[in-house]
């Protein structure tokens, strides 16, 4: 490949090279001798074959990321998989029946039973949109296929978008159309990515990844040149796409602004940064103001203001460096005048940004950011830490997600080093970032996947090419020899012509960087690049060497990303016996609910399922798969782990049925622990004194707790199932038992109708204003003196405020004490 490359580059020259037989400055193949003309077409035929090799890798690249993410399509057929998806579906659907004006004004009272939420302005839209468009182009053009197989099929699609987003971006940071290749191969399977975009898979994060890659890709495409600074343009509008597709856009955003500011530290001062910068901010931020749930976010949050930072500071430098142009200022003056300015900016900016804090005008920093720079691996929120995916990431994982591009990242990452250019810079700092921040999060190893592919396609291409060029070096003699039979010279000349070059040569190496730390190196290392020169036969076995290895672990590494892309492929809505068989109770137990249920029938359920009853069931729930309201969820959690009794004396308010999981595994009885302790949080006599309810749980012979068995979670999870386990008739009656035992229904006796009157009417919701459509229901009267007993949660965001709760931060010390293993007392 290494050779082949070359053809073009010494063809190009002998076009342009005035001293060709006769005199002739335009070369015509049919004036040259044939074995020359002959070498000359092998040259043009094997550019075209690269080129052609590289065509047939990216097609290659794109199926692969097409075929790889579709085994949950071929073994379990075109369902939406998991929770979060659900609720996705379940608003493109609403989209495309509604429109885009009452997307955005949607108040669904059929979750968060009997609040409500306001979907439109608390979702990130943009996959939503992305799907119904494409839906509706298809229509248009008379391809019938549902909103539901577009919705499963959305991940596999962008998925190939994202790995050729990567492949340019890769191109732009190392200028290697080779390593842009490659690095578009491993993108296409590697499993960091593939978590998120199987097909099913309908989750924020698969569109997301596509708008990131895109948006970095423009972003240094902008600062190619002096005169690629419109490319800001394309690079705002690409950061809107992030922004609508998913809260990781901040990340986006304080990436780019890092970048840029480590620019105008580091590097000369070039007004092509500030006009691509500005044209990206300007436009981005106007752009992403727009989308209801970010709102004025970017202008408030304390997360975001580095990167308005950046913008100022550029806008400051520009305006001094066309006064210094203008004045034509030496450096001295410049320098002088630059600090002027800055110490008055500076305490500008501090009094304004004082008054501001005063007025309240900036947000707080989120729990889960926060969490991201603190060392312990609870965020003190119960909630946020039932969630496997917000632990620290193990080295395990690391391996598992990107195998072996853990070795081959940190080589690509040292060769970026070697010729360091303004887009490998970003490169350097995105890949080193991310890694950090990945560390600390385990869902967010998916941002390590684009990096390290990127990385990985730097480190492979170099290593194919320098192993090539080892062989290679037997097609240079061969060549050298040929030149010499057709050119016959004079032996004499030909001799004191090598002699020259030699001696020319030697003069050359004897030359020293200039710098005397680069003259240091250069004298430490000159007998390592002598010996490395001299070292043919090494050398060469080194080469042929490196490439067989590159290919078994390239072999190795599709077959393991193939065997995890089916692993990860497995919904957790279906799973799979090891006969093969189709274990479907969860579906049929919310199919039984659909069908067998009144239509205003409300199930109470762990706040996991929510958006899968609400999907499948088409019934209303109270709590889905969002953490927005800690307190509603607390007061389910109470429901579940209170005694049988007083957990009725609740629900009759709230439910008509309550649905658990069983079967073992990840069921409701494995998941208690967490439902006792967010309850705890809210409501202090859950577990008194006992922030992670140690007195709630089964112990190591299966036995449970007094606390345990006395909770309604646990007598319908037993019912008739466990000795001695039972349900009080008089309270909740079964309903329902799937047949693999996954899923039982029960049914609650003697609901309050009137408080579920109270709740359905529209009179008795809060609206913000008269005739809005934004009217949050209330709990129903008879829950007033609950209600009034819990406590806000103070989370992690609230430690920004002055005002410190003594309760809030005796629990937060008990809490993490007591997850640490250690007692209350002692710490």
């Amino acid at each position: 490949q290494a050779v082949l490359a070359q053809g073009w580059h010494r063809l190009h020259a002998r076009v342009a090279s005035p001293n060709l037989p006769g005199g002739a400055s335009t070369l015509v193949l049919g004036q040259l001798p044939r074995p020359q003309r002959l070498r000359i077409q092998v040259e043009m035929l094997g550019t075209l074959l690269l080129w052609v090799i590289r065509l047939a890798l990216c097609y290659l690249a794109g199926l692969w990321a097409y075929s790889i993410r579709l085994y949950a399509v071929i073994n379990y057929g075109k369902v939406i998989h998991e929770f979060d998806p659900w609720f996705n579906y379940r608003a493109a659907e609403y989209l495309a029946a509604n429109g885009a004006e009452k997307f955005f004004k949607w108040f669904d009272h059929t979750a968060w039973y009997p609040l409500g939420r306001p979907v439109g302005t608390t979702i990130y839209p943009g996959m939503q949109f992305a799907s119904v468009w494409i839906w509706q182009a298809l229509q248009h053009f008379g391809i019938d296929m549902s909103l539901n197989d577009v919705c499963v099929f959305t991940p596999a699609w962008f998925g190939v978008v994202a790995t050729f987003f990567l492949g340019l971006l890769t191109y732009e940071t190392s200028r290697s159309v080779d390593a842009a290749v490659v690095s578009a191969l491993i993108m296409s399977i590697i499993p960091a990515h593939i978590m998120r975009s199987v097909a099913g898979g309908y989750d924020n994060e698969c569109v997301a990844i596509s708008c990131l890659c895109a948006t970095f890709y423009f972003w240094c495409r902008s600062l190619r040149s002096s005169w690629s600074w419109p490319w800001g343009v394309v690079t705002g509008l690409s950061y809107f796409c992030m922004v609508a597709a998913w809260g990781g856009y901040i990340y986006v955003l304080n990436m780019i602004g890092l970048h840029a500011a480590f620019l105008i530290i580091f590097r000369p001062y070039d007004s092509t940064l500030h006009r691509a910068y500005s044209l990206f901010f300007i436009i981005g931020t106007a752009l992403a103001i727009q989308v209801p749930v970010v709102g004025l976010t970017p202008l408030r949050s304390l997360e975001q203001m580095g990167p308005m930072g950046v913008f100022l500071w550029l806008q400051i430098l520009e305006v001094l460096h066309t006064i210094r142009r203008y004045k034509k200022m030496d450096d001295a003056a410049f320098r002088a005048f630059s600090k002027t300015v800055f110490s008055a900016v500076i305490a500008a900016g501090v009094a304004v940004a004082a008054v501001l804090f005063q007025m309240g005008f900036f947000g707080p920093i989120s729990a889960r950011v926060r969490g991201l720079f603190v060392q312990h691996t609870r965020t003190g929120n119960p909630l946020v830490d039932s969630v496997a995916e917000h632990q620290a990431t193990s080295p395990r994982a690391y391996w598992q997600y990107l195998h072996y591009m853990c070795y081959l990242s940190p080589l690509g990452w040292a060769l970026l080093l070697t010729e360091p250019t303004n887009s490998k810079f970003f490169l350097i700092i995105y890949s080193a970032v991310t890694y950090y921040f990945s560390s600390k999060m385990n869902r967010l190893v998916l941002l390590m996947g684009p990096p390290c592919c990127s990385l990985g396609g730097v480190a492979i291409s170099f290593i194919v090419n320098w192993g090539l060029g080892q062989i290679g070096e037997l097609w240079k003699a061969l060549e050298g020899e040929l030149d010499a039979a057709q050119e016959e010279p004079q032996k004499g000349s030909k001799k004191g012509g090598d002699a020259a070059k030699t001696q020319s040569s030697k003069s050359k190496s004897k030359k020293k960087p200039k710098g005397e730390l680069l003259g240091m190196l250069s004298e430490i290392f000159e007998p390592i690049v002598e010996v490395y020169h001299e070292a043919t036969g090494p050398r060469r076995a080194a080469g042929v060497l490196s490439l067989f290895v590159l290919a078994y672990m390239s072999v190795n590494f599709y077959f393991y990303c193939d065997k995890m892309a089916e692993a990860m492929s497995q919904p957790s809505i279906i799973l799979k016996a090891r006969s093969g068989a189709l274990i479907d109770d969860y579906r049929e137990a919310y199919w039984w609910l659909r069908d067998n249920t009144p239509e205003d029938s409300r199930v109470m359920a762990w706040w996991d399922y929510g958006y899968q009853i609400n999907g499948v069931a088409q019934r209303t729930t109270i709590a889905d798969g969002n953490t927005w309201n800690h307190e509603h969820i607390a007061t389910l959690g109470r429901c579940l782990t209170n005694p049988e009794k007083k957990a009725h004396n609740i629900i009759r308010h709230l439910a008509d049925y309550v649905l658990v999981w069983t079967g073992g595994g990840g069921d409701d009885l494995a998941k208690s622990p967490h439902m006792a302790r967010i309850a705890n949080s809210v409501y202090s006599d859950v577990c008194p004194g006992d922030p992670t309810c140690s007195l709630f749980g089964i112990d190591q012979q299966g036995n449970p707790t007094k606390m345990m068995s006395e909770s309604l979670l646990y007598k319908l999870h037993g019912h008739n199932q466990k000795a001695g386990v039972q349900a009080n008739p008089r309270l909740f009656t079964e309903a329902y038992t799937s047949k693999h035992n996954l899923v039982r229904i029960f049914k609650v006796v003697n609901i309050s109708q009137e408080s579920k009157d109270f709740a359905m009417d529209p009179a008795n919701r809060k609206c913000d204003a008269p005739g809005s459509w934004y009217c949050e229901g209330q709990y129903p009267p008879a829950l007033q003196k609950l209600i009034e007993k819990r406590k806000a949660f103070k989370q992690l965001e609230d430690f920004n405020a002055d005002q410190k709760d003594k309760d809030a931060e005796e629990y937060q010390k008990a809490y993490h004490a007591r997850m640490a293993g250690k007692s209350i007392l002692s710490s």
